[in-house]
């Protein structure tokens, strides 16, 4: 009987952490890691932070050395996406005509960067932030800019933006909503970081769209027109309006999709011996009460723990908490939980000294903390919530003295 084998599409963060967790946890099958690019698995939430400001190499970014897969008898193929999924022969075939044979397949095909639909929008000059490429590309080029313009006011166009400026570019973003990071955090955290972008010389316009770009006579980018009219002069623009799923290969292939492929509480796409995990599934949330897509470190690597250990027999739901950080200048923003509905916001701290936290609840239940340069809220905030522990009730951490050391201590966890 030929031994079981588990071919994983993706060699990101949720890829290569499934690779690593399925040896960990004692699979002693086939294990085939397969990549679009053609460098190791690598991290990337320093692609917009210290590899663009060339603070880090192309090799501090590696997740794993080369050797850790020939240790572990994980055959890594770079340079050979995944392009037809063969689910009755359990077959996956790859750009070059190679054919991979599965037991199980898990795919970890990630998400790709949004374009930008407006004329102008292919112009040199015009760049989107998602892989190492991008990122060399875009630190290459803002090496002889002087005037940056950001397209969008989340995550990573706020992560380019500060880092931009830090390096004395001129920076301008442009957000198409009334805040930053609305679909991510509490008014209250958009308005900090608002000012904390202004405070640092940035040009920041809310509620605004970029109409077209315009380039110069060789057909490079030169500015951008918003609605109204008015015009920003700009020698790069960087697109940072969101990312959208890669199902192209699970449409393809008859799997169930929407807004990402659709898995179950354990991860199982509507095949049950293909998984989908990371940027790219879309899966029920236990903490909402709703499906989400989560584009974070956590849940990629936790939802391939998650699957290692249903495949090497001891399968679990996925009900890891969601966690995220940021960092822009000074400031370390981490968030525990997901703050979407609530309806109330209690202070920890002082926001003027840029050390605080917000705590978000719906009715009586916090949902989420948001901390700024106030690591040990998130931590216990993480503690108790992933121990089903009690947690504050509004009133309790509005009460003069309140701090989550002591509510641990007092809950024992």
């Amino acid at each position: 009987m030929a031994a079981p084998s588990v071919v994983v599409i993706g060699a990101g963060q949720a890829g290569s952490d499934t690779a690593a967790a399925l040896r960990s946890q004692g699979f002693g099958g086939r294990i085939t890691l397969v990549g679009a690019e053609g460098v190791l698995p690598y991290q990337r939430p320093p692609l917009s932070k210290q590899f663009l400001a060339g603070a880090r190499s192309v090799a501090d970014l590696a997740l794993r050395p080369a050797s850790f897969h020939t240790e572990r008898d994980i055959e890594f193929v770079g340079r050979d996406p995944a392009v037809r999924l063969d689910r009755n022969g359990n077959r996956v075939t790859l750009a070059s005509g190679r054919t991979l044979g599965y037991q199980h397949l898990v795919l970890a095909v990630g998400a790709r960067a949004r374009r930008l639909p407006v004329p102008g929008a292919r112009l040199d000059g015009v760049l989107t932030l998602r892989t190492l490429t991008d990122a060399g590309r875009l630190r290459d080029r803002m090496r002889d800019t002087g005037r940056l313009l950001v397209i969008g006011g989340g995550f990573v166009g706020l992560e380019v933006a500060a880092t931009a400026r830090a390096a004395g570019l001129a920076v301008t973003v442009v957000e198409f909503g009334p805040r930053l990071l609305a679909r991510a955090v509490s008014g209250a955290m958009s308005a900090h970081l608002l000012a904390e972008h202004r405070a640092h010389g940035v040009r920041v316009l809310l509620s605004r769209e970029v109409t077209a770009l315009h380039g110069d006579g060789a057909g490079r980018v030169c500015e951008a027109e918003l609605d109204g009219g008015e015009r920003i002069a700009a020698d790069l623009v960087v697109v940072g309006i969101g990312a959208l799923p890669d199902v192209g290969l699970a449409a393809e292939a008859g799997l169930a999709v929407g807004d990402g492929i659709l898995v179950d509480g354990h991860l199982r796409t509507s095949d049950p011996a293909v998984y989908a995990i990371g940027d790219c599934a879309r899966f029920p949330s236990p903490h909402t009460g709703r499906p989400l897509r989560l584009e974070s470190v956590q849940n990629a690597s936790d939802q391939a723990r998650c699957v290692a250990a249903a495949l090497c027999g001891t399968p679990r739901p996925y009900a890891a908490l969601p966690w995220f950080w940021t960092e822009q200048y000074g400031l370390r923003l981490q968030i525990a939980g997901i703050g979407t509905g609530h309806d109330r916001v209690v202070t920890l701290g002082d926001p003027g000294a840029g050390r605080f936290s917000l705590l978000c609840f719906r009715g009586n239940r916090l949902l989420a903390t948001e901390s700024v340069n106030r690591p040990a809220d998130h931590m216990i905030t993480r503690r108790l919530m992933g121990a089903g522990a009690p947690l504050p009730t509004p009133r309790e951490a509005a009460a003069p003295g309140f701090g989550f050391k002591a509510f641990q201590e007092a809950a024992a966890v």
